[in-house]
């Protein structure tokens, strides 16, 4: 095994200077978004979504950002998983969004809530008909007791539907994070990282340097 001690790199690509911000955390990460995808980044809108339970224990997973709106980050699953039961029992989430090849890193602290079921709906109709059948065949982090057990619930939903316009399941649809902190940190060399922070307040959007 190799020695992780010796595993580092430095960061030289970028910097991110005040002068390179903008007022609305939001435009901000729109255009890292974008320069993400344009450099090719492997699921560029993949994000870590953290939640914890009623007692503060908390669970962690990729999920994929599915739209941005002035007032948050949009994301969709099952409303009986693992992380929609945290999600009920504690509103408040963070996100982390790692884009390696501009060596840059998102991170996003805020309150979960859900979206009207009219926009889970109309999402749920722009997905593949493959993808639309997985959320009917998959108890999300139920304990199942096969692969194959799945498949045949796949297979059955597949001929349930056939034929007929695949409806979302009631108990799967999207939540939006609304932001109260969002911190963009940009690789620097020696580890002397760019950390800027946007603070919501009263006032606004307060913007901060923190130390790497």
């Amino acid at each position: 095994m190799a020695n992780l001690f010796d595993l580092r790199r430095d960061f030289t690509l970028k910097v991110l200077d005040e002068s390179d911000l903008l007022p609305d955390p939001m435009e901000l990460f729109r255009r890292w978004l974008d320069e993400a995808i344009s450099v090719k980044t492997m699921e560029p809108n993949a994000m870590n979504l953290a939640t914890a339970d009623k007692d503060g224990r908390p669970s962690s997973r990729i999920v994929l950002l599915k739209q941005i709106r002035p007032e948050g980050f949009v994301f969709f699953t099952n409303y009986e998983s693992k992380k929609a039961k945290q999600i009920s029992e504690n509103k408040y989430c963070a996100l982390n969004f790692v884009w390696h090849e501009l060596e840059r890193q998102v991170r996003v602290e805020g309150i979960v809530e859900k979206v009207p079921e009219t926009e889970s709906d109309l999402y749920f109709e722009m997905r593949p008909a493959k993808s639309k059948l997985g959320a009917w065949a998959s108890p999300q982090s139920k304990v199942i007791p096969s692969r194959s057990y799945l498949e045949q619930l796949m297979v059955d939903f597949t001929s349930k539907f056939s034929g007929v316009e695949i409806p979302r399941p009631q108990n799967w649809g999207g939540y939006i994070l609304k932001p109260h902190l969002i911190e963009f940190w940009q690789g620097r060399s020696n580890r002397l990282h760019d950390r800027i922070q946007y603070l919501l307040t009263e006032k606004g959007w307060h913007i901060e340097r923190l130390a790497p």
